[in-house]
């Protein structure tokens, strides 16, 4: 079998060279469709291209609504249908230089994701990195440490999927607004941040918390994605899942053999949402797997995604315990930025101690936070929470109202997000994508001379 692999060692000068005569062509087009944006993309083909791509598009906030892929042999194409997030036409004019940084920059291995596009400047702050059990109250009792360590949050994500948390936060000195480099101070924030975390632990829980600090510039939904990952909060026992019956059923995930062609065809389908595109594509592409094919629709309330991949030894998934991780990791990353709960937004004066303060009013009024955005612009506070009761239940609107009214309820905001609301039509949990886009993809790859049918 003659395919093509990026488990060889390949020279870092060979690389350059390659770049050099085959630098990466991305070409915008407004007007061949009425209501997209074509995005066409043509490059040599190295490990993790696509997910440059798909993150350029992600971090300038762009809604893929169909996308063909093809990346058979040492060159790969890509063709993105975009908008932007009212729906029109993208407007913006670095898009295509953008895509042509991130794909001519990547002359090192693809470990060296930290130097891509929207990552966070390391010079500015440190990073702190949390994982741990996600229980009411803890992420209060985190930011409390951090105002009484007089530290400033300038930015953090927080992610919860199934009883985990993971969270990259940004700090800086709050007397000087520096980086904080003292070995003596890192090291007692860690050890009161993993007191914290670790709180009144069941013996009989395995998984520990970990606390980290780096200086390094990072991509914060990735290392999110790479911290949840290193937990296995993929891994589902009886009775641990918090999700109901209705919301697993929206989605499903299934891993087939195309044997005749030697991939692994994988076929995703669930309510579409932003990022949907990036998290499934950065989790295949960071179990070591390459994306060889793939057709995505997302022109309605449902995703569909259907990738036929390899191992980057070059082989198809063999075992039944590899399928199955395959689904987990994938389920997985779809739930974990799956927004949950009402979404509140906090727009005020950044001041000392507000996430404390914002974090302590959700604990006293029962709030349990899932998901969270803290931004610092200038000097204004622009974050986003997404919160439920301790259950994991709906909030009753009186006890959003009494928030609100003990926060600011100029300060405080509940928004609807469209996105969360969309319900899907039900189907089996079977299904094939193959057989849904056939007639459009595999008809618009063959006459590209890229791709063969795979019956």
């Amino acid at each position: 079998m003659d395919f093509w692999t990026s488990s060889l060692p390949l020279d870092d000068e060979f690389e350059k060279l390659v770049i050099r005569m085959n630098p990466p062509k991305v070409t915008v087009d407004n007007t061949s469709r009425r209501s997209t944006t074509l995005i066409k993309v043509d490059s040599a083909n190295k490990r993790g291209s696509l997910l440059e791509v798909v993150q350029v598009l992600t971090d300038m906030n762009l809604i893929v609504r169909r996308a063909y892929i093809s990346s058979d042999g040492e060159w790969f194409m890509d063709v993105f249908h975009v908008t932007d997030q009212n729906g029109k036409k993208c407007l913006q004019e670095d898009v295509a230089d953008r895509i042509q940084q991130s794909l001519g920059q990547r002359v090192h291995s693809f470990r060296s994701v930290r130097r891509s596009v929207g990552v966070q400047a390391a010079a500015e702050h440190t990073t702190i990195e949390l994982t741990g059990r996600d229980r009411p109250g803890v992420l209060s009792e985190v930011f409390a440490i951090l105002s009484d360590l007089k530290c400033n949050v300038v930015a953090a994500d927080i992610w919860t999927h199934n009883s985990r948390m993971a969270s990259v936060v940004y700090i800086t000195d709050g007397a000087t607004g520096l980086p904080i480099d003292n070995h003596d101070r890192l090291a007692k924030i860690k050890r009161l941040l993993l007191y914290v975390l670790r709180g009144d632990i069941d013996k009989k829980d395995k998984k520990n918390a970990n606390t980290s600090v780096s200086f390094c510039s990072i991509h914060k939904e990735r290392r999110l994605h790479q911290l949840m990952y290193a937990d296995r909060d993929y891994d589902v026992y009886d009775g641990d899942y918090s999700c109901s019956t209705n919301d697993r059923n929206k989605l499903y995930v299934t891993v087939d053999d195309c044997i005749d062609k030697g991939y692994t065809v994988v076929n995703l389908r669930c309510p579409d949402r932003p990022k949907l595109l990036f998290d499934t594509v950065f989790t295949i592409t960071d179990m070591q797997y390459v994306v060889y094919h793939g057709t995505v629709i997302a022109e309605g309330p449902e995703a569909y995604q259907e990738y036929f991949i390899r191992h980057v030894d070059g082989y198809p998934i063999s075992s039944e315990s590899e399928r199955q991780r395959v689904i987990n990791c994938l389920e997985a990353a779809v739930r974990r930025r799956t927004s949950e709960g009402i979404k509140l937004e906090l727009c005020s004066e950044d001041r000392a101690g507000l996430l404390s303060d914002v974090t302590r009013i959700f604990r006293e009024n029962g709030l349990s936070v899932c998901r969270a955005e803290v931004t610092t612009r200038g000097s204004q506070a622009m974050n986003v929470f997404y919160v439920t009761d301790v259950s994991g239940n709906p909030v009753k609107s009186e006890t959003i109202e009494a928030v609100r009214k003990e926060i600011g309820l100029s300060i405080l905001r509940v928004k609807d997000d469209e996105m969360c609301t969309n319900s899907p039509s039900r189907g089996s949990g079977k299904f094939s994508l193959r057989e849904l886009v056939r007639s459009r993809s595999e008809k618009f790859l063959y006459n590209l001379g890229l791709m063969k049918s795979c019956s």
